[in-house]
């Protein structure tokens, strides 16, 4: 029997993305495929657009972490797991980039080099065999560390599978951003050619560590800013800003938004190309 592909992908509190993200797939998967999902804070009336909803609370990681368990539990070490951000879709046939990924390492993800260089997988896109995942004992959890492009030390949403992936001497593809035109360092970033990450679709607070590091590296080359700082006051003008960019991030987080969900191709020929 041909393998099947478990797509493994969580909403929450909002519905917005999900007939986006299920026409992309019926649209750009060459391959069977099935849906498992987790819907909290949604109407139950989404569920008919998935294969299998799994109520869950918690955290993003752990639900990712137990809709992989429920999904080993049924597949078979050959079939393919797919993680992928609600607000994650493909933008063209992913699965030539996965086969030839797959032949190299038996893990291929996004990998946000963008976001103060972040050296782990990213469950916005992953892919891996249940096998695999089965025997590093896959795991999205954050609690082991790196240090950052700006000296700081940091845990994210892939930090231990990072580790895991190191511990087993397990390799893996990196699928990095491949964007003509960014319109944010971090958001709305298309990635292989393949798949497109909105990266800020279930937020109300759309400031990256990205952008304060871009702050703090601009405020601390004027002589001004130093003395701000000097005094405290930097926080005052740190507040001001991050409201500012909050709103300016979040009214083209809404823009691009409503272009994709009216099928508008222009938001992609604009991220495609350069201006």
């Amino acid at each position: 029997m041909p393998r099947v592909l478990y797509i493994a992908t969580v909403h929450y509190k909002s519905p917005r993305w999900i007939d986006i993200q299920a026409r992309q797939l019926r649209e750009h998967l060459s391959v069977p495929y099935q849906t498992w999902t987790s819907l909290e804070g949604i109407p139950r009336s989404y569920s008919d657009r998935f294969d299998v909803v799994i109520e869950q609370h918690g955290e993003h990681a752990g639900k990712l972490n137990h809709l992989a368990r429920e999904i080993c539990h049924v597949a078979a070490d050959d079939d393919l797991i797919m993680f992928l951000d609600g607000d994650a879709f493909p933008i063209s046939d992913p699965m030539p980039v996965i086969t030839a990924s797959l032949e190299q390492a038996p893990l291929v993800a996004v990998q946000r080099v963008e976001n103060l260089r972040e050296p782990q997988p990213h469950p916005c896109f992953c892919v891996t065999t249940v096998g695999t995942w089965r025997r590093v004992r896959g795991d999205w959890s954050l609690g082991a560390t790196w240090r950052t492009s700006v000296n700081t030390v940091i845990s994210d949403v892939g930090a231990n599978l990072r580790r895991a992936l190191e511990l087993s001497d397990t390799p893996w593809v990196p699928v990095l951003r491949t964007n003509s035109t960014n319109l944010h360092p971090v958001f709305f970033g298309i990635y292989g050619d393949i798949v497109y990450h909105h990266g800020a679709g279930f937020r109300s607070q759309f400031v990256s560590r990205a952008d304060r590091a871009r702050l703090r590296k601009g405020l601390a080359s004027e002589s001004l800013a130093r003395k701000l700082l000097r005094y405290g006051k930097d926080r005052l003008l740190g507040r001001s800003w991050e409201h500012d960019s909050n709103v300016r991030i979040g009214e083209q987080s809404e823009s691009i938004f409503q272009a994709i969900a009216d099928g508008d191709p222009v938001w992609l020929t604009q991220l495609q190309h350069t201006a």
